[in-house]
């Protein structure tokens, strides 16, 4: 006796949905329950906004629903129980009980414990009488005191605490206790100190969130090589809000040709998450998902700091590309580096320079160099040509490097040794940070920050 989902609908009649989904809780433990129980006959609990479309469409409730369907309107499926079968991607999922009063349509989807591939009688299923039970007490809830709007949502937020005490892990407790006596119900109990947070804050409210990415690039110019970069991103958020347990919801945006973020990986104090945004994953090739936001992150803040969420994200291209070659001549190199900065990237750094290191050859002894862009530093003792681009790349956003490096072979053994880095093998290394700026396009500003707690806080993105 169990119930794997419940659902409150407003139907709204010329909307361009014909109605919204004002609360939905599901049970996962009794899914899991479904799932076994079911077999292959099982049908999984869709999201939200198909669930509505289909409810809508199995109670006549569409405004351009005018034709006739067999499958919904034949005498086969005359309903005199308000217990229905939806259309879910090719499948139905039954039973599913609803019942409408004043623009609300009340939904459960109670647990049937044996296979589904025919219909079992109703009256065999224990869980529809629970289910029946649960909202016909809800409808006395929603029903008592004014019809307002304002009355309406409050009754909606109230209802987590609500079935969080009638209806624990999907099971109803007392039916009696919450047909009779709902309205005595204390659901304004004062928040406990949880366990996890030390104390609480006192003084101005304020929230901070910054993104922070990072881009790790390897181009080897190599037709036989692909060249492999990818973007991995950090949420940091710092909340300092009074009270025990104040709710805060971060949502993070992307322009029309942003990047689709990946692997998404949220912090314990995220109290819950849209299924769409951990179905992105780098990892499996064949997964061709792309969820371009808003993603939404609601939370419970401790006190400290902390990385909301972790993420990747492969754009389209590296933001500079790079070129590099190197002859060896007797006992010199000619070296030639040649970078571009792709036009989409912002042409604005706090520091971009690359490193172009020599193993096995010693110190350096001389160098002659011809740059277009920047200055050049030579660490003789540690065999490494250091440019230093600056802060902005010219506006051709090409830049080049050539010289004749000599080294001292005879000091060899004090200098650098790599293993790789034999002869012609060796690399250019480029290190750069631009402020206020996103290679995804993520971002996040004021009207991003949702804050449910006293006073107003500062918010700085």
């Amino acid at each position: 006796m169990a119930q794997r989902a419940i659902w409150l609908v407003s139907h709204e009649p010329g909307t361009p949905h014909g109605g919204t989904v004002r609360f939905s809780r599901r049970y996962p433990t009794v899914e899991k329950r479904a799932k076994t129980f079911n077999g292959s006959s099982y049908v999984p609990l869709p999201e939200d906004d198909p669930f509505c479309k289909a409810l809508l469409f199995e109670l006549r409730l569409l405004d351009d629903d005018k034709d006739f369907v067999e499958s919904r309107d034949g005498c086969s499926r005359i309903s005199k129980a308000s217990v229905y079968g939806l259309p879910i991607g090719g499948k139905e999922l039954w039973p599913v009980l609803a019942l409408q009063k004043n623009g609300l349509i009340y939904v459960s989807v109670p647990l049937v414990e044996q296979t589904l591939s025919a219909h079992p009688p109703l009256i065999s299923i224990s869980g529809i009488s629970q289910a029946f039970d649960l909202l016909f007490g809800l409808i006395d809830f929603f029903d008592s005191g004014p019809r307002t709007e304002a009355d309406l949502s409050t009754k909606v937020s109230q209802l987590p605490d609500l079935l969080l005490h009638i209806c624990p892990f999907g099971t109803l407790l007392d039916s009696n206790f919450l047909l009779d006596n709902f309205s005595n119900l204390s659901i304004y109990q004062a928040p406990k100190q949880p366990a996890w947070k030390a104390g609480t804050y006192k003084g101005k409210p304020q929230v901070a969130v910054s993104i922070t990415e990072k881009v790790k690039s390897m181009q080897y110019d190599k037709r036989e090589v692909a060249d492999m970069w990818q973007v991995y991103g950090t949420i940091t958020c710092k909340c300092d809000l009074e009270g025990v347990m104040p709710n805060v919801t971060i949502s993070l945006n992307l322009p029309t040709n942003g990047s689709p973020l990946q692997d998404i990986l949220v912090h314990p104090c995220v109290t819950s998450l849209d299924s769409a945004v951990l179905t992105s994953s780098s990892v499996d090739i064949m997964d061709d998902s792309a969820f371009s936001g808003p993603y939404k992150f609601p939370f419970t803040p401790p006190l400290e700091s902390f990385h909301l969420c972790y993420y990747t994200s492969q754009v389209p291209v590296p933001p500079i590309l790079g070129f590099y070659q190197l002859k060896e001549e007797d006992s010199q190199l000619k070296i030639t580096v040649h970078l571009k900065l792709h036009e989409s990237v912002k042409n604005c750094f706090e520091y971009c320079e690359a490193h172009i290191p020599f193993y096995n050859r010693g110190p350096i002894t001389h160098l002659e160099y011809k740059v277009s862009f920047g200055q050049v530093e030579v660490l003789r003792e540690k065999s490494l040509l250091i440019w230093i681009i600056g802060q902005k790349f010219p506006k051709s956003l090409e830049i080049n490097l050539s010289g004749t490096v000599n080294f001292n072979t005879m000091g060899h053994q004090k200098q650098p040794v790599d293993t790789i880095c034999i002869g012609g093998t060796t690399y250019v290394k480029l290190y750069f940070r631009i402020p206020d700026y996103t290679l995804t396009g993520c971002y996040a500003d004021q009207h991003s920050v949702q804050v449910f707690a006293s006073g107003k806080p500062k918010i700085t993105t």
